[in-house]
C-alpha cells in the first residue's frame, strides 16, 4: 500500500503534517517511526528532525462499496447500497429495481458476487477475517424458508415411502439449512454426497 515519509520538529508534528497531507484522521492510518529526531542544545545545536512513514489503513468497507457499485454499473442497474458491520460480519443489502439480475437462478449470481466481495474485503491481512453476506429483496430469508419447506416435505415423503431420497445439488450454505431443519427429526438421517458443485443432500429413513 502506498506510503509517504514526513519530517517534523518531533513525532507529533510530523504526524500532524502527514494527516493534513493525506486529508485523513489518525484512526485511518498506520505509521512507523524512521527516526525519532533530536532536540539538540537550545533546540538549535545538534537539532535533528523526526521522520515517520505513514500509510492508509485498508478501508474494506469503501472497497466493497466501490466493487459492488462497479458491478451494478456494468449491468446497467441503479441501487442503493447499504453496508453494516457487526462483530466480524459485514452485511451488504441492495435496494433497487430489477434486482433479479443480481440474484440469478436460485441465487447463483448473488452467491458468486458475494464470494468476490469476500475476496475484496479480506484482501488485507492487517484485519481479522470478515464474513460477507450479500442480499437483495430479502432473498436470503425467503430462500431459507423455501428450503425448510423442501426439507420437511422431503422428509415426510421418505418416512411414508421408506425409500431414500436424493435432493438436487445445492451449495454448502443451502445444504446446511436442510441439515439443520431435519436434525431433530428422529425418523430420518441426512448426509451429503458427491463433489462440488454437484454435491447434494441425501435423506434416508432411520432404521
Amino acid at each position: 500500500m502506498k506510503s509517504i515519509e514526513v519530517e517534523g520538529k518531533n513525532i507529533e508534528d510530523a504526524l500532524e503534517k502527514a494527516l493534513n497531507e493525506l486529508n485523513t484522521t489518525k484512526e485511518k492510518i498506520n505509521f512507523e517511526i524512521i527516526d525519532p529526531g533530536a532536540k539538540g542544545l537550545f533546540n538549535v545545536i545538534g537539532f535533528k528532525p523526526a521522520r515517520i512513514r505513514v500509510s492508509m489503513k485498508y478501508d474494506y468497507i469503501e472497497e466493497a462499496r466501490k466493487f459492488i457499485a462497479n458491478i451494478l454499473k456494468c449491468v446497467g442497474l441503479t441501487a442503493e447500497i447499504s453496508i453494516t458491520e457487526k462483530d466480524d460480519a459485514i452485511n451488504i443489502n441492495l435496494y433497487g429495481k430489477k434486482m433479479g439480475l443480481i440474484i440469478g437462478y436460485r441465487g447463483e449470481t448473488l452467491d458468486s458476487i458475494q464470494y468476490l466481495l469476500s475476496l475484496v474485503v479480506n484482501k488485507s491481512h492487517d484485519i481479522p477475517h470478515k464474513k460477507v453476506i450479500l442480499d437483495t429483496e430479502n432473498y436470503r430469508s425467503k430462500r431459507e424458508e423455501t428450503l425448510k419447506g423442501v426439507a420437511i416435505k422431503s422428509a415426510n415423503r421418505v418416512i411414508k415411502t421408506r425409500k431414500t431420497l436424493k435432493l438436487e445439488p445445492m451449495n454448502p450454505y443451502e445444504r446446511r439449512i436442510i441439515h439443520f431443519a431435519l436434525q431433530d427429526n428422529n425418523l430420518v438421517n441426512t448426509y451429503s454426497e458427491g463433489e462440488e458443485p454437484f454435491r447434494r443432500i441425501v435423506i434416508e429413513p432411520n432404521n
